[in-house]
C-alpha cells in the first residue's frame, strides 16, 4: 500500500504547515498576476482542514471527503472550488479501495479532470493544471517514486514562469503575466512535495 489513513492525515497537516509558512510568498506571487489573496485564503482554509482531521476516519476516502467539504466552505477565491473539487474527486476515486500506486494515479486523474472542468482550463494556460497534468503523466509511466514525484511537480511549477496566462484574473495581464510563477501551480507543487516527503519517510 502506498498511503493509508495515518499518512493521508500527516500529508494534509504537513501541507497546512507549509501553506502557513509560505502564505506571504503565495500572496506576493498572486499580487503580481491576480487578487493577491491566494496565500491567505489557502492558509486560512487548510488550518480548518488540519483542525478537522483529529476525528477518527475509516479510510483514505473519508479523510479526503472531509477535506473537500472543508476546503469548499473555508477557502476563499477561485482556489476553494478548484482544490475542493480535486479532493472530492480523489475521495470518490479511492472509495472502498486501498491506495496503492495504481489507485493513486486514478485519484490524480479524477482530480485533474475535475479541476479542468471546474476551471475550464487546459494545459499551457498558466494554472494549477500545469502541475497536476505532468504529475499524472509521470504516474502513468508506472513505478511510483517519491523523489520523482517531487521533482516532476517542481519542474512543472517552474515551467509556468514563462507561460502567458489565459485564464482567470491573471489573463488580464496577458504578456505581463510572463516572468511570474503561477500561485496555484506553486501551491499544487507544495501539495505533491509534502506527499512525497510523507511517502519517502515511510519507504
Amino acid at each position: 500500500m502506498l498511503i493509508g489513513v495515518e499518512e493521508t492525515i500527516q500529508w494534509l497537516k504537513n501541507y497546512n504547515d507549509k501553506l502557513s509558512e509560505q502564505k506571504d510568498y503565495l500572496s506576493q506571487l498572486d499580487r503580481a498576476i491576480g487578487d493577491g489573496d491566494h496565500g491567505i485564503n489557502m492558509a486560512r482554509g487548510f488550518q480548518q482542514v488540519a483542525d478537522s482531521l483529529d476525528d477518527d476516519f475509516d479510510d483514505v476516502s473519508t479523510v479526503l471527503k472531509k477535506t473537500a467539504t472543508t476546503v469548499m466552505s473555508k477557502v476563499g477565491g477561485a482556489s476553494g472550488p478548484l482544490y475542493g473539487t480535486a479532493f472530492l474527486k480523489m475521495s470518490m476515486a479511492c472509495k472502498g479501495k486501498e491506495v496503492d500506486a495504481g489507485v493513486f494515479a486514478e485519484m490524480v486523474e479524477a482530480a485533474l479532470g475535475g479541476i479542468k472542468q471546474r476551471g475550464k482550463s487546459e494545459e499551457g494556460e498558466k494554472t494549477m493544471v500545469d502541475v497536476w497534468s505532468p504529475v499524472l503523466d509521470m504516474l502513468h509511466e508506472g513505478e511510483f517514486d517519491a523523489e520523482r514525484l517531487k521533482k516532476t511537480a517542481e519542474d512543472a511549477m517552474q515551467n509556468t514562469e514563462d507561460m502567458t496566462a489565459t485564464k482567470g484574473r491573471a489573463s488580464y495581464f496577458k504578456e505581463r503575466s510572463q516572468g511570474n510563477l503561477d500561485p496555484g501551480a506553486v501551491s499544487s507543487y507544495y501539495l505533491f512535495a509534502e506527499l512525497a516527503d510523507v511517502i519517502g519517510k515511510g519507504a
